[in-house]
């Protein structure tokens, strides 16, 4: 059974909710590693040492203190703490509804989740404030006062719950004044804009968290793996670098990232064909040699490329006949 971080009630008007948040997230499933002596690969402790005693102490030992001045600190306890005179301390404070699909804007830069829990008494009020939320597309914006520090967040429902997300404050966000954006303005082809948006139509699709996985971790598993069994490790490939210069082309780009899409969506290979690599396949492809007869009408491929004003290949002359 999960322990609860943190316990407490959600407020909005008069009305009171005793919940408990529980972490939404594994932090355990991270691949951690411990810091060894070089030498003898024995684990490093890191340890917490006074100065002026010159010698380690026990976590229990020390206190909590704030630098008011050059070298000089208040101390400040867990009783100090529970005396702040904040609503937030043991309240998610729902400030504000806002449509859930205009979102918060630049507060968006998220924290922590955290799972909510209502107590019994509480489990009536508590679905009939999801039931809103979910039915009217809401967002609840609040407050509260998590791990020492206040928080900005927004509670919306989640699968049979509601899950609490803490933001950062609009102070905590750094400008993007200092970003070397330039200056220039673009104008774009009607062309390229219509392939951009292919690309995005063939792109979309709805979100399914349980297709992405995270494939360093199962890499860098099998690097552990294989040393623990004293197997040596195989330096894969390394991927050649695209050309920045590329980038100009951006039509061509924009084909080929369409094409390669199409084709892995239908899973047949079957991807649209631009004019340009038609014409590149049929210059390409070696010619053949003229026959004695005259040649058929021109191939629908040829009739389309003199149609685009391209070079049909040269047809074989008749011959002529006998006086």
């Amino acid at each position: 059974m999960a322990r609860s971080m943190w316990k407490g009630a959600i407020s909005f008007g008069l009305i009171t909710i005793p919940v408990k948040l529980y972490t939404a997230t594994d932090a355990e499933a991270a691949v951690r590693f411990h810091m060894l002596h070089a030498t003898d690969l024995s684990r490093i402790q890191m340890k917490t040492w006074c100065p002026v005693e010159d010698m380690a102490i026990a976590r229990s030992d020390t206190v909590k203190g704030y630098e008011y001045a050059s070298g000089k600190y208040v101390v400040i306890t867990d009783e100090d703490l529970e005396k702040l005179p904040l609503k937030t301390m043991h309240t998610i404070e729902i400030e504000q509804f806002t449509p859930r699909e205009a979102g918060v804007g630049p507060l968006g830069f998220t924290k922590a989740a955290y799972y909510v829990e209502p107590d019994k008494v509480g489990r009536r009020a508590f679905a009939l404030l999801r039931q809103v939320l979910h039915g009217k597309g809401l967002t609840a914006v609040c407050k509260v006062v998590i791990r020492e520090r206040e928080a900005l967040a927004v509670l919306d429902p989640f699968e049979d719950t509601m899950m609490l997300t803490t933001l950062h404050w609009p102070d905590e966000i750094r400008s993007t004044a200092d970003l070397d954006l330039g200056e220039d303005t673009f104008e774009f082809k009607a062309a390229e804009l219509a392939m951009a948006d292919q690309l995005a139509d063939a792109m979309t699709a709805d979100f399914e968290p349980d297709r992405y996985h995270d494939e360093y971790r199962e890499a860098l598993m099998q690097v552990i793996e294989a040393k623990v069994a004293g197997q040596q490790i195989v330096e894969p490939p390394q991927a050649e670098e695209a050309a920045s210069g590329n980038l100009v082309d951006l039509m061509r780009l924009l084909e080929a990232s369409v094409k390669a899409q199409v084709g892995s969506r239908d899973g047949k290979g079957a991807a649209p064909v631009s004019l340009a690599d038609a014409k590149a396949t049929r210059e390409a492809a070696p010619k053949r040699a003229a026959k004695p007869k005259a040649a058929k009408a021109a191939t629908s491929d040829e009739a389309e490329a003199e149609r685009e004003g391209e070079a049909a290949e040269h047809r074989p002359a008749r011959r002529k006949r006998a006086s």
